[in-house]
């Protein structure tokens, strides 16, 4: 009997060791004309209804029990490759898609895999493909990344004019923009009306609103990862736009045919060439320009190596009076190694900076400001098995904060020369996260990001009276600075402040069936540095500070929930999601606040806390001749900041208030339509609810010479109301394109296309502002409304050759 159970447990044993044998599949998968790595491509092994995707340099990888399979890979744009595999061992095979044409009724372009996307634990999270931006009506005709992504649920601007974006009511600093993996500090050129983006450099674009991966830290709303493209690998090509405000020109090609490649992008304006014709104008410059960079090599099938960069700048001149130029530059070197076929890994060196600078001649004055960083940072993923994959990695940053330096700009100038407190900053981190499938119905991603801030010396710490920056007058009712009362000096490499941050993320996704997906995410993230602004949209001339002895940084905590469902097999989409997400620390300025050449931070800031809450709702139709997506926010922001001091009444009394980014209603609608391989045509509409503001509610009124019948000679002197009590009047206008190719095909290498847009279709005059002022001749406070545009046509000329 003992010899029969000995003999079972061992076939059992056999049984098992012989039904765990697995082979790994991996690869690279790329565009077949160019050999541009393609990210998150889908990799769907159809009968086990498992899969993966490309990461964020096209490689992937997927562990399987042995057997023979059917493979689809799938990628929007481009045909899908069917592919019987035989995983009798390890198999390294690469894939080349080939671009389709969505125009042509014999090709369906569309993603397969609608199952596996609902499966995954993904949300609060949109991926844009550059060719549909580029379909999109714009003001200018310029392609516009940052206005693109506005038109997603959940994402809105302060307005006309304004830099940046917001996301689920966070203010513009609160959100990540990387390019090529590089901080960007600035995401608009000439105060929000470009994008920094030059759509013909970028490759993949992806947006996370909540749910964010523990490898993303330091801000508290959102993340925007750019790629670049790297470069075509077998052919010279340029490609490049004629508009009528701006140009551009790209040039890629191979260093080595099929091994290594280079790319070159510029772009600039020339608005202040108009300028000159009118004699107001014609000493007045305002343009800007950029230049994108990237080099990249295989050197074997196991290493890559990368180089990019990004310089950009605005420059504005006004009758030799006044200068202002500022803007972002970045350089990085990226490594690939792959250690097997089922562990990746990517080491990163980056340098970041944003420059501003200003010159007022008729003072005899120049000033520098801005923030750089280093940042060394080392990420891993091991592919263990199908359903289990972990990643893993560490970081650090060195922060140099440059508040200002002003220095005299010529010989007879009345200005001494000056230097605000220059800070420094170290923020390491680690990081490890788990992506695993538990059934074919339920998976989940769950993860850890240990953070950490060193506030480094190198200046003076003011003390103040009962530790308080801020004290409140009772007398008089307004905040002031608190009384210095001495100073403690650290010196370089010494530490002033330590703070930890420990942000735990976890998402699922449970599927009931291949059609519909239940999704549920959690993530805490701290964010150490803060720009201060007193106004609703950040300018260059904003401060960058970070967290330290009387600063707190800002904690995020955001959960959310949703419901997603595909119909008639992923050609229609369906995504609902709930949120609620609550910051600490959130600062605010006190009334009268000055941040020019402000070397105490802490003496014009309020430390209170901010929540928002909302319903997103998207509609996509996402194949066909006429493709698009309506989506609809319903949103509530606030911020609350009481008074910590006897008698203080905080901002409104210690009440919540409405958030400058607070949005109730937010409509975008996006369409596309294609009726020939000659005319493309696109239309976009958004309405969105005013912007919270604060209005005088009535006036103090004295008489000069105790003359009360002569209004022009009585000073008036305006009440206002609590903060952000009002609102501005709705924002909405309709935009249109037409797209014309004159020789669709043509098999000549040069290769044009005509775009037609009109921006504010209907001409309405949206309020970008109301501000108030004092009628000279009824001595009356009055209401003036700016507006930046209205009906706005304009063409562009795009070509490649």
């Amino acid at each position: 009997m003992k010899k029969y159970t000995l003999n079972f447990v061992f076939l059992l044993l056999t049984t098992f060791m012989y039904a765990q044998k697995t082979y790994t599949l991996s690869g690279v998968i790329s565009e077949k004309s160019s050999g541009e790595t393609l990210i998150g491509v889908n990799v769907i092994f159809t009968e086990l209804q498992r899969g993966t995707v490309t990461n964020g340099y096209g490689f992937y990888s997927i562990t399987l029990p042995e057997g023979t399979y059917k493979i689809d890979i799938s990628y929007l744009g481009y045909k899908n490759i069917s592919k019987t595999i035989v995983l009798n061992s390890n198999v390294k095979e690469n894939f080349n898609l080939e671009i389709a044409s969505e125009q042509i009724d014999e090709v369906i372009v569309k993603s397969n895999s609608p199952t596996f996307s609902l499966k995954k634990p993904e949300m609060s999270v949109h991926k844009i493909g550059v060719q549909t931006i580029k379909e999109m009506p714009v003001v200018l005709g310029e392609v516009d990344i940052i206005k693109s992504i506005q038109l997603l649920p959940g994402v809105t601007s302060v307005g006309e004019g304004a830099s940046g974006f917001n996301v689920r009511g966070g203010a513009e600093d609160q959100n990540l923009v990387l390019l090529d993996e590089a901080t960007l500090y600035s995401s608009s050129h000439l105060f929000g009306f470009f994008s920094i983006f030059n759509a013909d450099a970028v490759k993949d674009i992806k947006l996370y609103k909540g749910g964010i991966p523990a490898k993303y830290g330091g801000r508290v709303a959102s993340v925007l990862d750019v790629h670049q493209k790297n470069g075509n690998k077998q052919e010279h090509h340029f490609t490049g736009g004629l508009g009528l405000i701006s140009s551009r020109l790209m040039a890629e090609g191979p260093l080595q045919k099929g091994k290594s490649s280079y790319l070159v992008a510029g772009r600039g304006s020339y608005a202040h060439i108009f300028l000159k014709f009118n004699p107001e104008t014609k000493d007045n410059t305002v343009y800007f320009y950029d230049l994108n960079t990237k080099l990249n090599f295989d050197i074997d099938d196991n290493n890559k190596l990368y180089a990019s960069g990004y310089f950009g700048r605005d420059v504005f001149t006004i009758n030799n009076f006044f200068t202002n130029s500022y803007g972002n530059q970045t350089f990085n070197v990226r490594w690939n190694h792959l250690f097997s076929d089922k562990l990746f890994s990517n080491l990163t060196l980056i340098y970041s900076e944003y420059k501003y600078f200003l010159n007022l001649d008729f003072i005899g004055f120049d000033w520098d400001s801005g923030i750089q960083n280093f940042h060394l940072k080392y990420d891993f993923k091991n592919y263990i098995s199908d359903n289990f994959t972990l990643s893993y990695g560490l970081s650090g940053i060195h922060y140099h904060f440059n508040p200002g330096e002003i220095t005299p700009s010529k010989p007879e100038s009345p200005i001494n020369p000056d230097k605000l407190d220059q800070k420094y900053a170290i923020e390491p981190a680690i990081y490890a996260e788990v992506e695993q499938s538990l059934s074919e119905k339920f998976s989940m991603n769950y993860g850890l990001r240990i953070s950490s801030f060193f506030r480094m010396g190198g200046q003076s710490i003011y003390t103040y009276e009962n530790d308080e920056p801020i004290s409140f007058n009772q007398e008089i009712g307004v905040y002031e600075e608190g009384v210095v009362n001495g100073a403690n000096e650290y010196a370089r490499g010494e530490v002033i402040r330590t703070f930890y941050g420990f942000e735990p993320r976890f998402s699922a996704s449970y599927k009931p069936n291949d059609n519909n997906a239940f999704k549920a995410s959690y993530n805490r993230m701290f964010q150490y540095i803060h720009l201060v602004s007193n106004t609703v949209s950040a300018a260059p001339l904003d401060v960058w500070t970070p967290s330290g002895t009387y600063i707190e940084p800002q904690i995020l905590d955001q959960y959310a929930i949703g419901y997603f469902r595909n119909l008639k097999d992923g050609d229609y989409s369906i995504e609902t999601e709930l949120y609620y997400k609550d910051v600490q620390n959130r600062l605010d300025y006190r009334d009268g606040a000055d941040l020019i050449a402000q070397n105490q931070i802490e003496t014009i800031v309020l430390s209170g806390k901010s929540r928002a809450y909302g319903l997103e709702l998207s509609l996509k139709k996402n194949v066909g001749k006429f493709k698009g997506w309506i989506s609809y926010t319903l949103s509530n922001t606030e911020q609350k900041v009481e008074g910590t001091q006897p008698g203080a009444t905080g901002i409104n009394n210690g009440n919540w208030y409405k958030s400058p980014y607070h949005k109730l209603h937010d409509i975008s609608i996006t369409t596309s339509y294609s009726n020939s391989l000659k005319w493309r045509f696109g239309a976009n509409f958004v309405y969105q609810s005013g912007r919270p503001v604060t209005y005088p509610n009535g006036q103090y009124t004295s008489a000069i010479n105790g003359d009360y019948n002569n209004p022009s000679s009585n000073l008036s002197v305006p009440i206002y109301s609590d903060r952000n009590q009002f609102r501005l009047p709705s924002y909405h206008h309709l935009d249109i394109s037409a797209t014309y190719t004159p020789k669709p095909n043509s098999t000549k290498r040069w290769k044009g296309e005509w775009v037609f847009s009109i921006y504010n279709l209907y001409g309405r005059r949206n309020a970008a502002s109301i501000d108030f002022r004092t009628n000279q001749e009824t001595g009356r406070n009055e209401a003036v409304r700016t507006s930046i545009f209205g009906f706005t046509p304009s063409f562009t000329y795009n070509f490649k050759f």
